[in-house]
């Protein structure tokens, strides 16, 4: 075997591996959100301090990952569809590590309600359950769509990002209702208000995983554009 084939074989399994990597973070992130959610839902203090804990191993995979796709750059000078891999997965897992970031965060609004003695409107719950699933559906499919590079699938995702704002819009106005009738209710408004805003968030990022797929695929940078127009111009 010839040095240049060992070489193209190794930046090969590098590329494997890290990509790897990112999917074994992201798993760890999906886990992290829908426990925080269970967590809410239930109210279940010691499954809300596991996932504040977990936050750290998210941010060791972050800084491990990034460390290895700077190594390839450094090392290999990648070019075209290779450059915008690596590219992909350094962006790709800022948006997982702010995810995992949104997870801590509700879980921490749950151990704070609690010493609070604050509890959530029953109708708000079963918002955040609705808004809560369509995300972490969002989250799934957005890995899916970059370990296949599924331009279409990228595509029909984004689009979902817009109903999911609708359910956190909706929300809010069923918020202020609450506060409105009884305003006994403001204070523990203001903390699902933070809850709800954390998973429409949870949406933007699974959308900025789409928008690096097409980026992947197809070396468009469509940040900043309406999907509807990103995909009209892929058609065409």
């Amino acid at each position: 075997m010839s040095i240049a084939r060992h070489t193209s074989q190794r930046f090969d399994e590098e590329l494997h591996g890290v990509h790897d990597l990112v999917h074994t973070m992201a798993g760890v992130v999906e886990e992290q959100f829908r426990n925080a959610l269970t967590a809410l839902q239930n109210q279940d203090l010691e499954l809300a301090g596991e996932v504040i804990s977990g936050d750290s191993v998210v941010n060791g995979y972050e800084v491990r990952i990034e460390d290895e796709c700077i190594g390839i750059l450094a090392r290999r000078q990648p070019a075209a569809g290779d450059l915008r891999l690596v590219m992909t997965l350094i962006k790709s897992i800022a948006d997982l590590e702010r995810i995992g970031d949104k997870a801590a965060k509700i879980a921490s609004m749950v151990i704070s309600m609690s010493h609070g003695a604050r509890s959530i409107h029953p109708g708000f719950l079963r918002d955040v359950r609705v808004m809560g699933d369509f995300a972490l559906n969002m989250l799934h499919r957005s890995m899916d769509a970059l370990a296949r590079a599924d331009v279409d699938l990228a595509i029909e995702i984004a689009k979902g990002d817009e109903e999911l704002n609708q359910e956190y819009r909706a929300a809010m106005r069923r918020l202020i209702t609450y506060m409105m009738e009884d305003p006994r209710t403001i204070t523990p408004a203001i903390d699902a208000l933070f809850i709800a805003k954390a998973i429409e968030r949870v949406g933007d990022h699974a959308r900025n995983v789409c928008e690096y797929v097409i980026y992947l695929a197809k070396g468009m940078n469509v940040r900043h554009l309406p999907i509807e127009q990103v995909a009209k111009e892929i058609q065409d």
